[in-house]
C-alpha cells in the first residue's frame, strides 16, 4: 500500500484483535574525504539526549497559548473538528491503554501487511535463531581486534540476562533502565528485560541525576544498568528517592567501590547462569504481542517526559514491514551490516540497530564511545556498512569537513571534482524524476564515477552502502544536493517514537529532494483539516502506532483521537505523487499581531541557504508586529564537551575571505563588529525577503549572537532540533530590543531590509 489520504474511518475497514498468549518458549540453540568524518563531536553529541529538564519551565508557560494555536489550526475555515476524545478502555478491547499491564486491540487488516500474524519479541528472535543461528549477530572491538557473537549465543545470553534480572527481583511490567553508550551489554540488557516480562527503558547518557530519577521512578524501575562510574554516580545521588530500585549493574570498567546490591556485569551474568529455566519459560509463554515491552521517553515540547508504551507487535511488525519496504536482504543471501552509534534511548536507533537487523539476520557492529568526536570515520571504513543512518548534523559535519579538505586540493583536482559533482547532481536529479528508471547512464557519469565517486565512497567507508538515511530533524536542501552531486543520495525518513519509528521512507526509486518519502506498507497517512495549499496536521494509522503514554490520560488523549489516529503535531502536505513534505510544527507556528500564520522553518532554511556562514537561525514574531531573527555563525566545537568555541570553522573562514573579511572568530563578527560580514548577511536576507509571499513574512530585524546553539548550551534538543521556548527565554533581552518602540537608523546593528 502506498500513501493514501483517508477519512478517519479506518476502524471500519480494519480488524482489531485481542491477543492470545505467545506460545512456544523453548530454548533454541578526492573530494577531500580522507578524514571527512573526523571531528563530528557536535554532530549529535548524544544527538538524542533527553531534553526535558531545561525546557519544562519555559514550555509550560507557553502551553496554554500553544493550545489555542492548535485549536485555531484545527477549526479555522469552518473545517471539521477533531474526532471526539477517547474514553478509558476496558483491558484488551480498545486501541489504547494507560496502564503498564494493559492490552490493546491491534490495528489488523484482512489482507496484506496488516494481516501479518502478530509476534512477540521472543517469537521473532527464536525464528531468526532457527534460520540464522550460526551467523554473526553482534560485533565489537577489543583493542585493535573485532570480536563477534552469533545469533545462537546472542539469544542464549539474553536468556541468561533475563534469568539474572528475575533473580535480582525484577517484577512483571516494571522497568530495567539502561544508562550508557551503545554496546553488546546494552542490547542484552534490553532484550533480557523484555524476555523477563519487564520493560526495556533507555535513559539518555546526558541526563542529569534528577532527569534519571524521573524516568526510573516513572517506569518503577527495579534494576538500573549503567555503563561506568560516571553514570553510576548519577544514580547513587538519587538512589534514596527510588523506592522500587533493587539492584544496579555496571557493565564497563571495574567497580571503584563495593556497595550492597551493586554488581559487575560478570557477577550479574553468573546469577543468571545459575538459575533454572522454568520461571523464565513460564513468563515467556504468558507474553502476548499486544502487551507493552518497551518504554521510550520523549519530552516533546511541553511538560515532563512521556513514557511511550510500545508493544511487542509494535516492534516486530514495524521491523517486518520496514525491512520489506527498504528491501533488506536475509543473511543467507547477503548479510546486512549496520554500525550502531546513535543513542539507543531513541526509537530510531533501536529500530535500525536492534530490531531491523534481528528480523533479517543482519549484523550490528558497535562504534567507539568517542564516535562523534572523530572515531566514527575509522569504524565506517573498517566495517563498511550496507546501510547507514545519520541525523542531519552528522551529514552537515561531513559536508563541512569535505569542503574544507577539498579547498586545499590542487587546482586540477578541484576542477575535476567540480566537473564530477555537476555531472553527478544532474544525472541523479534526472534519475529521481524518472523514479530510478534511467535506461542508460551517460558516459560522463560513468567516467565521473570511476574518477571520483567510487573514491569518495571508499574514503567515507560507504562503498558497500546502498542506503544512506537521514531523519530525526530537518536537513537543508544544500546538504541533500551536496551528497547527491557525489552520487550519494540521502533518503529522508520521518516518524515518531509514538509510531515505533518510521511512518514514511524515501527509496532509491521513489524520492524527492526535501520530501520524507511515502508511507510504509500497511500504514496510512492523513492530512487533517488541510488549508487551501493542502497543508494540515499529519496523522498516522497502522500497527506501528503506540499503545499510549504510561499513566498519562491527558497526553494520550491529545495524541490519539477517538478513531485511533495518531496526531503528530507536525504540519505537512502531499504532492501530486503522494510524497510527503513536512512544512512545520503546529506548536512552532508563528501568529503575528496582524493574525498571519507563518511556519518558521522554511524561512529559517532559506536564510541558511542564502548565507552559508549561518549555522542556526531562529525566527521570532509570535504576537509581534513584524518578524525578526536570531542568527549564529559556524564555529569550532569542543571535542570533549560539545560546546561551541569562538574560532570559526575552516569553511566559515574561507567564506569570510571571499567576502573581504579577515575575521577568524565569532567575537569579531557578532554585535556588528564586522560590517563586511553584516552587509553580506543583510544581502542574503534581502534575497529571502524578495521571495516572501507577503510583507508579514519579511524579516525586518536580525542580530548575530555571541555563540552558536548547542546541546550543552540548552538551545538544541535531542536530535539537534531547536528548543524554541528555551531560546526565547535565554535571549529575551536581544529579542525585546528588536521591538522597542523607537525609530532607529539602518545600521549593521539594526539592519532593515531594502524596500
Amino acid at each position: 500500500m502506498h500513501l493514501t489520504t483517508c477519512e478517519p474511518t479506518a476502524t471500519s475497514t480494519s480488524t482489531a484483535v485481542v491477543m492470545d498468549h505467545a506460545g512456544d518458549a523453548s530454548l533454541l540453540q578526492s573530494c577531500g574525504t580522507a578524514d571527512s568524518l573526523a571531528s563530528l563531536e557536535d554532530a549529535t553529541a548524544e544527538s538524542t539526549a533527553n531534553e526535558s529538564s531545561e525546557e519544562e519551565s519555559a514550555c509550560s508557560r507557553e502551553e496554554q497559548s500553544n493550545a489555542k494555536v492548535e485549536q485555531r489550526i484545527h477549526t479555522e475555515s469552518g473545517a471539521t473538528a477533531r474526532p471526539n476524545s477517547l474514553s478509558l478502555p476496558v483491558k484488551g478491547t480498545d486501541l489504547w491503554t494507560l496502564h503498564r499491564d494493559g492490552e490493546v486491540k491491534l490495528r489488523m487488516g484482512e489482507s496484506g501487511p496488516e494481516a501479518e500474524p502478530p509476534l512477540t519479541v521472543n517469537q521473532m528472535f527464536t525464528s531468526t535463531v532457527q534460520r540464522f543461528g550460526n551467523y554473526d549477530a553482534l560485533g565489537w572491538k577489543e583493542g585493535e581486534q573485532w570480536k563477534t557473537m552469533t545469533y545462537n549465543d546472542y539469544y542464549k545470553t539474553c536468556r541468561t540476562a533475563a534469568k539474572g534480572f528475575l533473580k535480582l527481583g525484577l517484577e512483571r511490567y516494571h522497568g530495567v533502565g539502561i544508562l550508557g553508550f551503545n554496546s553488546v551489554e546494552w542490547f542484552i540488557a534490553d532484550i533480557g528485560a523484555i524476555l523477563a516480562g519487564g520493560f526495556a527503558v533507555g535513559i539518555y547518557t546526558t541526563n542529569s541525576p534528577e532527569a534519571c530519577q524521573y524516568v526510573a521512578e516513572n517506569c518503577q524501575a527495579n534494576i538500573l544498568v549503567v555503563e561506568n562510574h560516571k553514570q553510576l554516580q548519577k544514580i547513587l545521588q538519587v538512589q534514596d528517592k527510588l523506592p522500587h530500585l533493587k539492584a544496579i549493574i555496571q557493565y564497563k570498567d571495574e567497580l571503584k567501590e563495593k556497595r550492597p546490591n551493586l554488581y559487575t556485569w560478570a557477577e550479574f551474568m553468573k546469577l543468571g547462569r545459575d538459575e533454572p529455566d522454568a520461571q523464565l519459560d513460564d513468563i515467556i509463554s504468558s507474553q502476548k504481542p499486544n502487551q507493552c515491552c518497551t518504554l521510550i521517553y520523549t519530552s516533546g515540547t511541553t511538560g515532563q517526559p512521556k513514557g511511550v508504551m510500545l508493544s511487542h507487535d509494535n516492534l516486530t511488525w514495524t521491523a517486518f514491514v520496514t525491512g520489506q519496504y527498504v528491501s533488506l536482504t536475509d543473511a543467507d543471501k547477503l548479510q546486512e551490516v549496520i554500525v550502531s552509534y546513535l543513542p539507543l534511548s531513541h526509537i530510531a536507533a533501536q529500530m535500525i540497530d536492534v530490531w531491523l537487523p534481528m528480523k533479517a539476520g543482519g549484523v550490528t557492529y558497535f562504534a567507539q564511545p568517542d564516535a562523534l568526536k572523530g572515531s566514527l570515520a575509522n569504524t565506517l571504513r573498517e566495517i563498511r556498512p550496507t546501510a547507514f543512518m545519520g541525523v542531519p548534523r552528522v551529514w552537515e559535519k561531513m559536508q563541512e569537513k569535505m569542503k574544507s579538505i577539498g579547498a586545499k586540493s590542487s587546482t586540477v583536482r578541484r576542477k575535476v571534482a567540480s566537473w564530477a559533482k555537476d555531472v553527478g547532481l544532474q544525472t541523479n536529479l534526472n534519475k529521481m524524476e524518472l523514479n530510478g528508471n534511467l535506461s542508460r547512464k551517460p558516459l560522463n557519469y560513468r567516467l565521473a564515477k570511476r574518477l571520483v565517486f567510487r573514491k569518495v565512497r571508499k574514503a567515507l567507508g560507504l562503498d558497500r552502502c546502498t542506503r544512506c538515511y537521514t531523519g530525526a530533524a530537518p536537513i537543508t536542501k544544500d546538504t541533500l544536493e551536496f551528497f547527491l552531486s557525489l552520487d550519494i543520495p540521502l533518503f529522508e525518513l520521518y516518524g515518531m517514537s509514538e509510531s515505533s519509528g518510521p511512518q514514511t521512507i524515501s527509496l532509491p526509486d521513489a524520492f524527492r529532494l526535501t520530501s520524507c518519502g511515502k508511507v510504509i506498507p500497511g500504514c496510512k497517512t492523513k492530512i487533517f483539516n488541510p488549508d487551501v495549499d493542502g497543508n494540515g496536521e499529519i496523522c498516522f494509522w497502522g500497527r506501528h502506532v503506540f499503545m499510549g503514554y504510561l499513566n498519562m490520560p491527558d497526553k494520550t488523549e491529545e495524541a490519539l483521537d477517538s478513531d485511533g489516529w495518531l496526531h503528530s503535531g507536525d504540519l505537512g502536505k502531499h504532492d501530486q505523487d503522494n510524497f510527503l513534505f513536512i512544512t512545520g510544527r503546529i506548536k512552532e507556528l508563528i501568529i503575528t499581531a496582524g493574525g498571519e500564520n507563518i511556519p518558521p522553518v522554511p524561512i529559517e532554511d532559506a536564510v541558511k541557504e542564502a548565507v552559508p556562514l549561518i549555522s542556526n537561525a531562529m525566527l521570532i514574531g509570535d504576537k509581534r508586529k513584524f518578524l525578526s531573527m536570531l542568527l549564529t555563525i559556524k564555529c569550532q566545537v569542543n571535542n570533549e564537551t560539545g560546546a561551541p568555541e569562538d574560532e570559526l570553522t575552516p569553511e566559515a573562514v574561507e567564506l569570510c575571505r571571499k567576502l573581504g573579511s579577515n575575521s577568524t572568530r565569532v567575537s569579531e563578527i557578532a554585535g556588528g563588529r564586522d560590517r563586511v560580514v553584516y552587509a553580506a548577511i543583510q544581502e542574503g536576507i534581502n534575497r529571502v525577503n524578495e521571495k516572501a509571499t507577503s510583507n508579514a513574512q519579511r524579516i525586518q530585524k536580525w542580530t548575530v549572537l555571541e555563540k552558536d546553539f548547542s546541546i550543552p548550551g540548552g538551545e538544541l534538543g535531542p536530535t539537534m532540533k531547536l528548543k524554541r521556548p528555551v531560546v526565547m527565554k535565554m535571549y529575551k533581552d536581544q529579542i525585546e530590543n528588536f521591538y522597542k518602540e523607537v525609530l532607529t537608523p539602518t545600521t549593521p546593528d539594526n539592519p532593515l531590509p531594502s524596500k
